[in-house]
């Protein structure tokens, strides 16, 4: 018989470790290894995913190829599908926590409102057997697995059992890339660790060897839950405070005549700085925007820390969060010494390349700033499928690139790089701006021949 895991949160990361787990095989048999429910909240957007997987229709916009025939695969199998009943998680084997927890962001005050969090802990705890494994994949602030879940876990388990029960928890982050990679983010990817005691850890561990392919991939266990978490916020901390760093010298090279694309391609041959970013229009998604100051949250919320200070980090999500203004000042320095009615195209609206998510958008960010100022924008992305509800017009085909004064590449998705702009740009009288290298020096060279004006964000050299 198979087991019984349970997905509480059918979000991007939650869907996509559904479909991982639904497509776990016996090595032996090839047959699934579970049984899989995706349990999410019954309300409009919660309902819409929860009919489309069960009707057999993929629930979300995305372009890798891998994830949709797994996910064909399952829902063929019978062995994935999603509900609104608690209830399910009462003979569940396993529980991957894969809910929001969205952080207030305001600096060094900095909070989370742990209540629906809370009030989700405790729905499993009141359903699920004392045997059941219990992960935490939500990234939380340190601290969070071992001071909210477990005490809840226990109060819970206690009631039911009338005796003092040790919950098996254990805290293991995603590192989800939503793509054209998006399913092998998951399976075929390192992952690190942590369980609240001996037998949690070896029971995430022996879990997680099922789904990912652990021989390529070893999983790293660190020494407590604590440490895990943070190894979550540290991470995406880095990588948010690399990007603010080459943001300001992006807009030097521009000033002092530079492609500061060259300049990086040669410092990453250097080994130690081969992961060194490029410069580009902004930051979004839901982990990089808020992460780096979980560490405030963690101090204040969760170990009653007086004083924390965090200052790179508090200034890496500062500077990220205006770095939008820098490509819409590139633009209107153009504008207002033209002649044009100043109507703007904005060629992509999620936060990153090849997915549909607009969640803290830098697009998004840069609409705004134009419609403060007046402007007339219509935006166009090919892989968002949402309602907006504002004053700029969202498209889903492409307009003719005529009717505008300024069209903004603000996602590379393929779509645009692959994009026909000789053909496409013909009659187009205004300024291009590439703000997160979509231009490359083909197309650079057919703007030239065209004799469009164009900028590119992080080259002084054009």
């Amino acid at each position: 018989m198979r087991k019984k895991v349970c997905i509480q949160g059918l979000g991007f990361v939650g869907f996509a470790m559904g479909v991982a787990v639904a497509n776990a095989k016996d090595k032996f048999s090839s047959l699934p290894l579970y049984d899989v429910v995706g349990v999410d909240l019954p309300n409009k957007a919660g309902l819409k995913k929860i009919n489309d997987i069960n009707s057999g229709k993929f629930p979300i916009s995305c372009n890798d190829e891998m994830l949709k025939k797994a996910y064909k695969e399952v829902i063929s199998s019978g062995n994935f599908k999603a509900s609104v009943n608690s209830e399910e998680y009462k003979d569940a084997d396993v529980v991957i926590v894969d809910i929001n927890l969205d952080v207030s962001i305001n600096g060094s005050l900095s909070s989370v409102e742990f209540t629906n969090f809370k009030k989700a802990i405790a729905t499993i705890g009141s359903l699920i057997r004392e045997e059941t494994l219990v992960i935490i994949e939500t990234t939380v602030p340190p601290g969070t697995t071992e001071t909210i879940v477990l005490p809840i876990l226990k109060e819970k388990l206690k009631e039911r059992y009338g005796k003092e029960c040790n919950p098996i928890l254990a805290h293991s982050y995603e590192r989800v890339m939503p793509g054209p990679e998006y399913l092998s983010s998951i399976i075929n990817f390192w992952r690190v660790y942590a369980g609240v005691n001996s037998l949690s850890s070896k029971s995430c561990k022996k879990f997680l060897s099922t789904i990912i392919k652990t021989d390529k991939y070893p999983l790293s266990e660190l020494s407590s839950t604590t440490a895990s978490e943070l190894s979550k916020i540290l991470e995406n901390s880095y990588r948010a405070t690399n990007i603010a760093f080459i943001h300001e010298w992006g807009q030097f090279a521009e000033k002092i005549g530079v492609n500061l694309f060259e300049v990086i391609k040669a410092i990453k041959i250097r080994p130690t700085h081969s992961n060194m970013n490029r410069p580009g229009l902004g930051v979004g998604g839901y982990c990089l925007t808020k992460d780096p100051l979980m560490g405030f949250v963690s101090s204040k919320q969760i170990f009653n820390i007086e004083k924390s200070e965090f200052p790179l980090s508090e200034k890496a999500v500062e500077i990220n969060s205006k770095m939008p203004r820098h490509t819409f000042e590139l633009t209107i320095s153009y504008l207002k010494n033209s002649k044009f009615s100043c109507k703007i195209l904005v060629l992509g609206l999620s936060y990153r390349d090849q997915v549909g998510d607009t969640r803290y958008s830098p697009s998004l960010k840069l609409i705004k700033l134009f419609l403060k100022e007046g402007f007339s924008v219509t935006a166009h992305d090919p892989l968002v499928d949402e309602e907006f509800k504002s004053d700029f017009l969202f498209l889903k085909n492409l307009p003719t690139a005529s009717e505008f004064d300024s069209i903004i590449f603000t996602v590379s998705h393929d779509f645009y790089k692959e994009l026909n702009i000789k053909e496409w740009l013909t009659g187009f009288k205004g300024i291009v701006i590439d703000s997160n290298n979509v231009l490359d020096q083909d197309k650079i060279d057919v703007l030239n021949e065209l004799k469009t004006k164009f900028m590119i964000v992080g080259r002084g050299d054009l």
